[in-house]
């Protein structure tokens, strides 16, 4: 990462509220186009502006088209015949994952400490609640601003969120080579860095949540440092390392 602060904002009333700086020389800039609070720098540094839509684009076509309970999210979090877990999703991101499962049903409580990310989402969110195709999943989804794993028991306690599961996808150390190297994760490593603390995240999880926690990664990557995942589930390109602290029950 540079030396440079990372973000300048247009919105200085949403700058001020968030704490967010405001540079000229900034890398990245949270600006409004057409409606929508969008991120964006250097497009061949970092592509197309970063936007949470959850009304059209992949989203959309995964909430039609994804699978429904057959998916590997929900069957790592549990979701079975009679079963749908409430679920915090500690490491929020764009949301995708935790609209998934808000549209399987599920209550869900997202968590994210980058500010920047954290101003999407809640956009993102208002405009899903004001959306005719997904009010109704958005109404079952929370957004807070914290950091998991510092203070995740303190921001499930003060949402009054049953925490049954736990999601989280931690961004890794990662080489250059990798597949993780996309425009859209240059852009989050320059705002969040990688997660050196995914050990102390994981602990974090195990203590608050109720039945289980759900690590994505990708699929040949080490699991987090410490205790083993009782069940592993994979895909083609990733899979859920699943630590289970009891059974979720038939509703």
């Amino acid at each position: 990462m540079s030396g440079r602060s990372p973000i300048a904002v247009d919105d200085m009333e949403l700058a001020e509220r968030l704490g967010l700086p405001d540079a000229e020389d900034a890398e990245l800039r949270l600006m409004w186009r057409e409606g929508r609070l969008v991120l964006g720098g250097d497009p061949g540094r970092f592509g197309q502006p970063l936007v949470v839509d959850f009304t059209a684009g992949r989203v959309a076509h995964r909430r039609r088209f994804g699978g429904g309970r057959g998916q590997l999210i929900a069957r790592a979090c549990g979701f079975s015949r009679g079963v749908t877990p409430a679920v915090v999703d500690a490491t929020a991101g764009l949301g995708r994952d935790a609209f998934v499962l808000a549209s399987l049903g599920a209550r869900v409580l997202m968590v994210e400490r980058v500010p920047a990310i954290f101003a999407l989402l809640e956009n993102g969110l208002a405009r899903a609640q004001a959306d005719a195709d997904t009010t109704e999943i958005a109404t079952r989804m929370q957004l807070v601003h914290g950091d998991a794993a510092r203070d995740l028991e303190a921001r499930v306690a003060e949402a009054g969120f049953p925490p049954q599961v736990i999601h989280l996808d931690p961004m890794f150390p990662h080489r250059e080579k990798s597949a993780l190297v996309k425009k859209e994760m240059r852009l989050f490593r320059t705002l969040a860095g990688d997660d050196a603390d995914a050990p102390r995240l994981l602990e974090a999880a195990l203590d608050v949540a109720s039945h289980r926690v759900v690590v994505k990664r990708s699929r040949k990557a080490p699991p987090i440092e410490g205790v083993a995942p009782r069940h592993v589930l994979e895909g083609k390109t990733s899979r859920y390392d699943v630590y289970v602290h009891r059974s979720l029950k038939v509703d």
